[in-house]
């Protein structure tokens, strides 16, 4: 991350066997600093806070060049190959959870959620235990507690969003020499007393954070603009029906928030430009940045087409193509919406072509060709064990600019999107729809849902049109959740909204569909194909299961959720 010196400070994130040999614990390490060190320093205090905002690492294949963030991220398997938007081509730990395997011995890539969030929790808890010993001024004081409050929170909603309610460490911090008996420390709070929690927790931040990445406060650190759209975030979450742990007016007055701030807006440089090398974009509310020392996996080879040597990687299913709309806004199966089934690709929503490469889209000096036989991104093309599953590639996040071959020292610079602008319209489109219907201005709003929808549509480059007036409310979620689908494709969204919704039992039990294409003379024929086998979801998927080493590790103190 830009701007940040790191220094390594050993904290205990769980509860390790140790020898009893003093004379080996009296053995000062030499490869990190101490706690003394740390908390005398505020120099070395400050690169410990800032180090937060990254975890350990705690699996295979995670974090090519750089600890992980929050969340999945870059990586090899997006958290979009666990959803309708993608599957991961060579499997990579996300097919037993596509194909509804998942159990407490066998998490996949969901597996380092519960054990990283808890132990950034616990370094969180240090630092502000521990903050008054520090020398430094009041003003930097306030801003460092503010930003841990931030760091621990969105480690908190982390946790909520996949498991439910968990245990609340409060200010902690547990030592080796506490009793671990105790069947309060594993004891799980009910939802909403855990996002109340984390809501006020943010509360507190905004009030203390920044306005902006500016005036000393370096760029890929926590500001108030931050903390308010986490609330956002989380509100909305609070009021799903999954959830049903806040109300919707919340939600709404969570985005008014943020959008009342009046510093951010929907970037009119074009959509694939938002996803591209940092800017300084006013959409962006808060993201990782990266810098060829700190890079993340070189997207373009990891996804790239196997015609150009690519591997294939996030490769996106029909069943997302599908949902993009026809450029006049009806649905590909609405009468009078001109879509020919012939030819698929043309007069689709903009974004479309933004995320998603397809048999002839252009790239990199020529068209794309997946069909056979003898399409070069096809499985008659160079490098056929990694032709797409799905007949199509992954676009959204690729810089042509980049090279396929060879990119170690150079790709991987695009900007991980936490929070930006467009999300927070969607959240309070939604929130509002529900609490009024799309053309009603909320308490304390200044504009409809249905105009907060026409604000991301007017993009310059997407330019859809505007949702019609006099939709129910009914029609209009439905509006809602197509265009969250569409903008926030493969962003880490997906994997929650059809949960929220209590959709998930519907969406996630569609066969994965990709597409087959035949050649012949000139003509094309499209074919839907089942793209990976035994896709399914239960019930008891609406939430992930803690990993059976976390039961074990609390002597079975810490309950499990239901159906594990």
């Amino acid at each position: 991350m830009k701007t940040i010196k790191y220094c390594i400070l050993f904290l205990l994130g769980s509860i390790v066997a140790v020898s009893c040999n003093k004379d080996f614990l009296d053995v000062t390490p030499t490869d990190r600093l101490s706690d003394a060190a740390v908390l005398s320093d505020s120099v070395l205090f400050e690169a410990f806070v800032v180090n937060r905002y990254m975890g350990a690492r705690l699996t295979n294949k995670e974090a090519e060049g750089t600890p992980p963030g929050f969340g999945r991220g870059f990586e090899y398997a997006l958290w979009a190959s666990l959803t309708d938007e993608a599957v991961y081509n060579n499997d990579d730990d996300t097919w037993l959870i596509q194909r509804g395997q998942l159990s407490p011995e066998n998490t996949g890539i969901a597996g380092t959620i519960w054990s990283r969030s808890y132990r950034s929790i616990r370094e969180c808890n240090f630092a502000l235990a521990h903050i008054d010993e520090v020398p430094m001024s009041d003003m930097l004081k306030t801003r460092l507690t503010a930003e841990l409050k931030f760091i621990r929170a969105f480690r908190y909603h982390d946790l909520i969003r996949n498991y439910g309610g968990v245990p609340l460490l409060a200010d902690k911090v547990y030592e080796l020499t506490d009793d671990f008996t105790d069947p309060s420390i594993y004891e799980r709070q009910e939802l909403k007393v855990c996002i109340d929690y984390v809501l006020n927790e943010l509360n507190d931040a905004a009030a203390q954070l920044p306005a902006a990445n500016d005036n000393g406060w370096p760029i890929g650190r926590a500001t108030a603009g931050a903390a308010l759209a986490l609330k956002s975030r989380l509100a909305l979450y609070a009021a799903s029906p999954l959830y049903n742990s806040g109300t919707w007016e919340q939600a709404v007055q969570a985005s008014v928030d943020v959008i009342a701030l009046n510093k951010y807006g929907i970037s009119q440089d074009g959509y694939r430009a938002l996803f591209q090398k940092a800017s300084n974009s006013n959409e962006i509310i808060f993201a990782r940045y990266y810098s060829v020392g700190a890079r993340h996996v070189p997207m373009e080879i990891a996804n790239g087409p196997n015609g150009y040597d690519g591997w294939g990687g996030n490769v996106p299913l029909q069943n997302l193509v599908d949902a993009y709309r026809m450029n006049n806004g009806k649905t590909i199966n609405e009468n009078g919406s001109g879509y020919d089934p012939q030819k698929p690709y043309e007069n689709r929503d903009p974004r479309f072509y933004s995320t998603i490469l397809h048999d002839g889209a252009s790239y990199r000096g020529r068209t794309v060709e997946t069909f056979v036989p003898g399409g070069r991104d096809s499985r008659d093309g160079n490098s056929n064990w990694n032709t797409s599953r799905t007949g199509y590639y992954l676009y959204k996040f690729i810089d042509d600019d980049m090279p396929i071959n060879n990119p170690w020292e150079i790709a991987g610079l695009q900007p991980w999107i936490y929070f930006r602008y467009a999300e927070i319209l969607l959240n309070f489109a939604e929130a509002a729809n529900e609490v009024g219907g799309p053309d009603a201005i909320p308490s304390g709003a200044t504009l409809s849902a249905r105009e907060a929808i026409n604000q991301i549509r007017a993009r310059t480059g997407v330019d859809m049109p505007e949702v019609a007036t006099g939709l129910g409310k009914d029609a209009f979620r439905d509006i809602i959740r197509n265009e969250r689908q569409i903008e926030l494709a493969f962003e880490e969204h997906r994997f929650y909204d059809v949960r929220r919704w209590l959709i998930a039992e519907e969406t996630e039990n569609e066969p994965a569909y990709g597409i087959e294409i035949t050649k012949s003379g000139n003509t094309l024929n499209y074919q839907r194909k089942v793209a990976l086998e035994g896709r399914r979801f239960l019930k008891r998927h609406y939430w992930l299961p803690i990993p059976r080493a976390e039961i074990l590790a609390s002597d079975n103190r810490l309950q499990q959720n239901e159906d594990y």
